[in-house]
């Protein structure tokens, strides 16, 4: 086993440090443009300039070069499938300004947000294999540093090379941690490192490593606390046809998956090991379309051996998106969830079962200042011996009022889930959130998940400068059937009062989200979350334990490259 780790940290340095850095320094310099005409001489006061030499000969024209532009032309490789905007999205500065605390400190002020690959935040979704750094094919772009020149780098004619990664450390103090009434404070590190091959459009080979821990933890680590010298991405995409000029690919192997809102299917980049799939998809990207079918079964970290698939379960589904305009989108999905392990929480049968979700979103805004985001899904099929019908809604609307100081963007919302007012009998019907990222939407306390659950919740994003981001939530959460569990953000059963005496106001959260953007790699980012208990958590609470309510204070420092 050690000779395993050895050889996958060795493997993952070569991928992305030392090809990547060997092919950049390969490459040709840039050729420079060359004027139309030479400069004219400009004479001393009083001195008579000496006469031009006079032109060379122009040569005869030399036949067509049929080498000179034989390479192949990346442009739209990968075709970048631009993340979806999650729910309370903000409405971003722009204009003249600081767009980094670096750019305030020297007193650089840009005409407009610059170009980089990566979000200039510190927690954003998205996967590295989707990250676009198309703007260094332009003449016209700036010189780029020495991460840009690790990217799109040409290998002779037909071959495309990339690499980056990213590191983080986070501290977290967490107060009556996972409703325990125990305190808890640790801190996280994580490395990822990824490659991407391709050869012309045809075919790609992506990699991404990550190399995870947890130190000082007072409570049992969770499963996603850690993952040393593993996988996240490992797959190949292979170009099977070409539907109105746009490619559609085969993608096979280890991979994450990110589709529309994030509610239902996400890469969970709380966590600190990121969720991550094994299995196929095929998709096709395009201005106005996207779509997506694909079956995974979900890959279960492994602190300290090679990660492994779960294979009692299946997950399947077919996702497609409609663009009509930038920033509108209307998705449409259906999503099979079938887990053939046995499970009991809290005295409720949660599997096996077999879950179809169809379900459908449509967020977007007018002008930039009104704001909506509506999402409904629909659960039917088997839990246990017992029917399932259940089903999630969530509906917001947003204002962003132009030309106000520190661009305030604020958001009302309604969410729920079903839940079941009587789990073992009967037809079932509390809702299956699959796999979330319940910790962005759901309080940052991470005490909640979209499982039998009643939100109102509002919003407000302010930028105080344009390189730094305060963001309040307000929840105000119920049971929706006092007989069944709270779930937590990983789905898993935390309080239960079967009688249903302990009532189902679970209570009020306050969440706070600092982020300074401060390089173009560098993000720092503070919250600090306060749950006041509700008559259901005090009721619950075990005897002894202390104060029903909870706090987290997180601090994280993200560096990407």
């Amino acid at each position: 086993m050690l000779i395993s780790k050895y050889w996958l940290r060795r493997s993952l340095a070569v991928l992305g440090l030392s090809l990547g850095t060997g092919v950049a320094s390969a490459q040709p310099p840039a050729t420079l443009p060359i004027p139309d005409e030479s400069p004219s001489v400009v004479a001393s006061p009083g001195v008579d300039p000496s006469p031009p030499a006079p032109p060379p000969p122009i040569a005869p024209a030399a036949a067509p070069c049929a080498a000179c532009d034989s390479g192949f032309n990346f442009k739209g490789v990968p075709p970048i499938r631009v993340p979806a905007r999650q729910g309370m999205f903000a409405i971003a500065p722009s204009g003249p300004g600081y767009y980094s605390a670096l750019d305030a400190l020297r007193g650089e002020i840009r005409e407009k947000p610059p170009q980089y690959g990566y979000l200039p935040f510190a927690l954003k979704g998205q996967s590295y294999y989707d990250v676009d750094f198309s703007y260094l094919d332009d003449p016209k772009s700036p010189p780029p540093d020495w991460s840009e020149r690790l990217k799109r780098m040409r290998i002779g004619d037909n071959w495309m090379f990339s690499t980056g990664g990213q590191a983080w450390y986070r501290y977290f103090s967490e107060t009556n941690s996972r409703l325990t009434g125990k305190n808890n404070d640790y801190g996280q590190y994580r490395t990822r490192v990824y490659g991407d091959l391709w050869y012309k459009d045809f075919f790609r080979i992506y990699a991404e490593g990550i190399f995870s821990g947890t130190q000082g933890i007072d409570l049992p680590p969770l499963p996603i606390d850690t993952n040393q010298n593993d996988f996240l991405n490992l797959f190949i995409d292979l170009k099977i046809a070409e539907i109105a000029d746009h490619p559609v690919y085969a993608r096979v192997g280890r991979q994450e998956i990110l589709l529309g809102s994030q509610r239902l299917v996400s890469p969970l980049e709380w966590a600190n090991t990121r969720r991550t799939f094994q299995g196929a998809r095929i998709m096709t990207t395009a201005e106005k379309f996207n779509f997506d079918a694909f079956w995974l079964q979900p890959v279960l970290p492994n602190a300290k051996g090679i990660d492994s698939v779960d294979t009692n379960v299946n997950f399947a589904g077919v996702w497609g998106t409609y663009k009509p305009k930038k920033g509108t989108a209307v998705d449409l999905y259906y999503l099979l969830f079938d887990n053939r392990a046995t499970i009991v929480q809290s005295g409720i049968n949660r599997a096996p079962n077999t879950v179809n979700t169809f379900g459908s979103r449509y967020v977007g805004d007018k002008d930039n200042r009104f704001l909506w985001d509506f999402e409904g899904a629909l659960q039917l099929g088997q839990q246990g011996t017992h029917n399932l019908f259940a089903g999630m809604a969530t509906a917001g609307l947003g204002y962003h009022p132009k030309d106000v100081a520190w661009n305030p963007t604020f958001w009302l919302y309604y969410d729920y889930a079903s839940g079941d007012n009587n789990p073992n009998n009967g037809t079932f019907t509390t809702f299956n959130q699959l796999f979330p990222f319940g910790h962005y939407y759901l309080g940052w306390a991470d005490v909640v998940g979209r499982q039998n659950i009643h939100d109102i919740n509002a919003s407000l994003t302010l930028y105080p400068a344009k390189w730094m981001t305060l963001w309040f939530q307000a929840h105000n959460f119920w049971l929706a059937s006092s007989k069944d569990a709270l779930y937590g953000p990983a789905g898993v059963a935390l309080r239960r009062d079967p009688t249903g005496a302990a009532g189902n106001f679970v209570g009020n959260e306050l969440d706070t989200i600092v982020n300074f953007h401060l390089n173009k790699r560098t993000d720092l980012l503070v919250s600090y979350s306060y749950l006041f208990a509700g008559e259901f958590l005090q009721k619950t609470q075990p005897a002894g334990s202390g104060s029903a309510n909870t706090s987290t204070l997180a601090m994280i420092i993200n560096y990407r490259w």
